[in-house]
């Protein structure tokens, strides 16, 4: 379906049905798609709500403002128009440090977060070349296979999965493709994600080359009081493609916890 809000037009993929919905944010290169595995995991005991972000997918790309906070405000609004009650928020990398303002700002409703593999709330830790090189990663069919297999994975995706993300990350918008590595991925929301006020999981891959289990546990997890870390292991950058069945038990498990939990949400 697609959502008005904030000036663009965003698809949005909504599975299942159940008291605690789950929102799930892709990475840059992905779209909502990323999730079809996971989604279909857990849509039996949860409404799965998966976001093409703008520039995205078939999402627009909107006027070109690609601020973290113009990327909370877009879900922020698909959020209000489906009239969420209670939700879990699920980021993945860049997906990850949306959901860490949004969750800032804590929203009615918003029960927890999982943040898989996310950028970090602070600035990136990549020097300016190796961001530069990051702009030109999704421009050919040759250059996404060789960050897939070079970069992003640790396991070998199967031959839809790998087709799927040549496709989308082919298909961003110019101007998204840009965007993160050398503008959004360098913002510093380290203040405002002191403000989160449910539960936080966090969960890298063992073999993730961009956000290793090292950069969680130096440059986001000190940042975000009371979160815990879990490890996929044998797991690279794209674990909701690589270890799906995994990823989706721990969602379930965190979420199930999390919407019974006593951490309160309110101002």
């Amino acid at each position: 379906m697609k959502i008005h809000t904030n000036g663009v037009s965003l698809n949005v993929r909504v599975q299942g049905d159940g008291e605690t919905s789950l929102v799930f944010l892709h990475y840059w290169g992905g779209s909502s798609r990323t999730w079809h595995h996971v989604t279909h995991a857990l849509a039996d005991r949860f409404q799965t709500v998966a976001l093409d972000q703008r520039g995205w997918g078939d999402s627009d790309a909107g006027d070109g403002n690609f601020l973290v906070a113009t990327l909370a405000d877009d879900v922020e609004g698909a959020i209000d128009a489906l009239a969420l009650e209670r939700y879990v928020l699920v980021g993945h990398s860049m997906g990850g440090k949306v959901a860490q303002l949004l969750a800032s700002r804590r929203p009615k409703g918003l029960a927890g977060v999982v943040l898989v593999a996310p950028g970090s709330p602070g600035p990136s830790v990549f020097p300016l070349e190796q961001r530069t090189m990051m702009t030109h990663a999704y421009e050919t069919r040759e250059s996404v296979a060789a960050t897939v297999t070079q970069v992003l994975t640790g396991k070998a995706l199967s031959t839809s999965d790998f087709e799927q993300v040549i496709d989308d990350s082919l298909r961003g918008a110019p101007e998204a493709k840009v965007a993160w590595p050398m503008a959004t991925m360098m913002e510093d929301i380290r203040s405002e994600v002191a403000n989160i006020g449910v539960p936080v999981l966090v969960v890298g891959g063992e073999s993730d080359k961009v956000d290793s289990v090292e950069l969680l546990s130096s440059h986001v997890l000190p940042f975000l009081r009371g979160a815990t870390l879990t490890v996929l292991p044998q797991t690279g950058h794209l674990s909701p493609l690589e270890s799906p069945d995994e990823l989706a038990q721990l969602i379930a498990r965190f979420a199930c916890g999390a919407a019974n939990s006593e951490w309160s949400n309110a101002r």
